[in-house]
Formats: C-alpha cells, structure tokens, sequence
C-alpha cells in the first residue's frame, strides 16, 4: 500500500506519528522524546517528503536511502524522526497482518524480566532504598539499576560520598539475592572509572553503564579491559559506523541502543544482529514509558542475544509529568517483576484521544 498522509501530535516532550495508506488504513509510531516538537519539524521537512508515495512494502529501503538523500544533515535529529516513520510501519504491518510486531520479527509474545530503573540522583541513598524495597515487595522486581557519580560530571560526585554509600547501602538492604546495575552517564576518567568498578565489583555489581564520556570510546574500552564486570554502553550513539567501531573493537561487554535514538527498528535490528556475530548480548536503552519502552519489548522477544532484562523506569508524575495519559490502556503492567507482550496486532496499544486533542498537529500528504 501506499504512504498517503503523516501526522505529527507532540508536545515539547513526546511525539506519534500516524500514518495513512492509500486504502486508508493506519499504523502509528512515535518520535524520539525530548524536544520532539523540533523534531517534527525535521519529520515533515526531511522524511516525509521521501515517503509520500512510497510502499510500506519500501520501508526497509526508505531507511537506508533517506539519510543518504539528507546526508548534509547527519545526526541526531534525522534519526529521531525516522524512528517515527519506522515505527509507524511496523505497526500498520503488523495490523495488516493480524500479529503483535515481535512475531513480525520473528518473535513471540511473552513475559520479559525488568529491571528497575531510577533516573534521580538527587535521592539519598536511604530514600533510593526505600523506594527499591517497596517496588520489590509490590511488583516482585528482582533488579534494580541506580545512579552513581554525576551527568557528565568530570570525576565529580553528585555529593561527596554519594557513589560509595548508595552501592553499599543498595547492596545491603536488599541483599545478594537481586541483581543491581548502575549508570554513571559519562562522568568518569578511566583512572576513577577503573577505582569506581573495583568497589562495584567487591558489591557484586553487574553492570556499569556509560563509565567515561561515551563519545571517547578509547576510554570505555580502558574500563573495559580493565574489569570483570560487565562494561555497557551506547545509549547515545544513533550512528551506525559508530556503532561498527564500538562492537569491532569490543569497547563494552553488553551494548545499550535506544530504538528512538538510533532510528527505529530496521536499524536497532541491525546493530542486535553485528552484537550477536561478536557474541555480545542486546540491553537497550529506554528510560522512559512512552512507547519507547513498548518498541524494546517486542524487539527483545525477537533477538537471539537479548540481554538479561528489560529496562524500565519507576519515575512516575513527579519526574515525568508528560507522561500521564498518554495511551487508552497502559502496555505496562509489571507482575512477579516481569512486563508483557501481548498478542494484539502491532503495539497493541492506542493513543488517547483526550492527549492528541492537546497535542501540536501537522501533516504532510501526497498533493491532489
């Protein structure tokens, strides 16, 4: 069928895509969160125009052809908005079809185990705990992921003696039977990385995510070899070259692609798959519960390397306002610790009418 119309409904923070064929049939996709009204703009500007009139049959080359027509303006922008053309597809092919996109990609429906994810560093380690402790005795999470150092902090804490007593203390209040991981966001030189992971390592610490500033990747590679844990990273990297360098040359254990950074499924798929010939698992990165997490839910249930766990955020409206009310039904029930990927054709999920009559609309459509 053919791509007659793209809609755009965002806010500064989030955005869909909905897209009509021809027969007027739809499928809806998101743009990457975060400054997504800019990102429309790039959307109706440099994708749209090369997809008007194109089949959803083309999505594949439309992926790999699109860039290259735009190729003055590589980055991240141009990602972000194809992810939501790329999404789109995904979910009107799997309506066509009657099947939850996972099986489109070879996967099935089922439950994934999640991990915890916290996005705050401006949390005592006590409260951190707190908080974790609730949420293993309310939905059964049976790992937990935290922040240590500061956001590209330049060796700097985000106090002093925070990293060091929020691992001891997560470690002891919940035991050794969970599993914990942290982010660092690139706040370390390799010399602190390397003495931040030798403690993570003495607390049996898992993961060490984004130790050294990700765009230096000789240094994650030093914190790499350097340690027994596991080094991840990634998140942030949406160029596929890029991407070839970090796993050719083995800078993490456990690559962290995010869907919507990276440019949508074709091209996450693509970076699971060069992970999977260099033996390295797939954990990607969605740290927030727009349709980002839903997207990484059904690509772990198709890839051979998935990694242990599914990360998803515990921030809720006093973090992450936008995301209230956002779908008709949550895809994000956790139970026993595990989400689940359901059957239902696509996403499975519908946007809420309420959300996108408040949303900025645009569209662009084949001229008539």
């Amino acid at each position: 069928m053919i791509i007659s119309r793209l809609e755009t409904f965002c806010n500064e923070y989030v955005g869909f895509v909905r897209l009509t064929t021809d027969d007027g049939q739809q499928g809806w996709g998101q743009l990457s969160t975060y400054n997504s009204d800019i990102t429309a703009q790039v959307f109706h500007r440099q994708i749209a125009p090369w997809a008007l009139g194109r089949s959803t049959d083309e999505l594949e080359q439309l992926v790999r052809v699109i860039p290259e027509r735009e190729h003055k303006f590589p980055g991240t922008y141009m990602n972000r908005a194809l992810a939501g053309l790329d999404t789109a597809v995904w979910d009107w092919r799997g309506k066509q079809q009657g099947k939850a996109v996972t099986e489109l990609l070879g996967g099935t429906p089922g439950p994934l185990r999640a991990y915890a994810s916290s996005m705050r560093r401006d949390i005592t380690p006590e409260h951190e705990v707190e908080r974790f402790v609730r949420l293993r005795d309310e939905f059964g999470f049976d790992a937990f992921k935290f922040r240590i150092g500061s956001e590209c902090g330049h060796d700097q804490d985000e106090w002093p003696g925070r990293t060091e007593a929020i691992v001891a203390s997560v470690r002891a209040h919940l035991g050794d039977e969970v599993s914990l991981l942290v982010d660092a966001n690139s706040c370390f030189s390799p010399e602190r990385a390397i003495e931040v992971g030798q403690l993570l390592q003495q607390y049996g610490i898992e993961h060490f995510e984004e130790p050294c500033p990700y765009w230096r990747q000789e240094q994650t590679k030093q914190v790499t070899d350097a340690l027994s844990l596991d080094v991840t990273g990634g998140e942030q990297d949406c160029d596929l070259s890029t991407w070839k360098r970090m796993i050719d040359d083995r800078v993490v254990n456990i690559v962290q692609p995010d869907v919507l950074y990276l440019g949508g499924m074709l091209r996450t798929l693509k970076v699971a798959r060069w992970a999977a010939q260099a033996g390295l698992a797939c954990t990607p990165h969605c740290a927030n519960l727009s349709l980002v997490t839903l997207f990484t839910m059904h690509l772990l249930r198709a890839i051979p390397n998935a990694g242990r766990y599914l990360e998803f955020s515990i921030e809720g409206p006093d973090y992450y306002p936008w995301q209230e009310g956002l779908f008709t039904h949550s895809p994000y029930d956790i139970r026993n610790g595990q989400a689940m990927v359901t059957d239902a054709p696509g996403w499975g999920v519908e946007i809420h009418p309420e959300w996108l009559a408040k949303s900025q609309y645009q569209h662009s459509e084949i001229a008539s």
